[in-house]
């Protein structure tokens, strides 16, 4: 179906929104698996859900899907390399993390500013992404930082006003 939205528009339009960015991480086997994702939602406290957007062709989704389980570490302003390390070819990503695993097994990282725990809730197709939701099994959190932002092709860090 065409919508008759221009794509470049479409996404100057919703580039104007910021996102935070977390690393959305799962096991298959013994390797970890991490995907950076900034359509992380808060969706229910009753039941407690939360939910992300993979897109359908990620390859690493699948991977983390059959595990049944995942973990949001919600990462800081200091951590752009973190991010960016998972984009990158050529060395592992993982290095120097010092992730741990959480109680379902997914890699949990202590110096994110938070981790949530999931087990798979429901998975449900929106175009040309899938919307996942999770049960929340476990919370963690460090009280110092600010969230690392994602706004008009860039990383950036929250200020407070006043």
């Amino acid at each position: 179906m065409d919508s008759g939205i221009d794509g470049d528009l479409y996404r100057k339009v919703l580039g104007r929104y910021p996102t935070g960015v977390t690393l959305v991480t799962g096991m298959d086997g013994d390797e970890p698996l991490a995907m950076v994702i900034g359509s992380f939602v808060s969706v229910s406290m009753e039941p407690p859900l939360v939910g992300f957007l993979p897109g359908r062709n990620s390859n690493t989704w699948p991977r983390i899907q059959a595990s049944g389980s995942f973990c949001i570490n919600v990462l800081s302003d200091a951590q752009e390399d973190l991010a960016n390390a998972f984009f990158r070819r050529g060395r592992d990503p993982w290095d120097g993390t010092g992730w741990v695993p959480a109680a379902s097994g997914s890699p949990a990282i202590p110096s994110c500013l938070a981790s949530i725990d999931c087990s798979i809730h429901e998975v449900v197709g929106a175009g040309d992404h899938l919307f996942v939701m999770g049960l929340i099994t476990g919370l963690s959190y460090v009280d110092e930082g600010s969230p690392l932002v994602f706004l008009g092709g860039r990383y950036g860090q929250y200020r407070p006003m006043g």
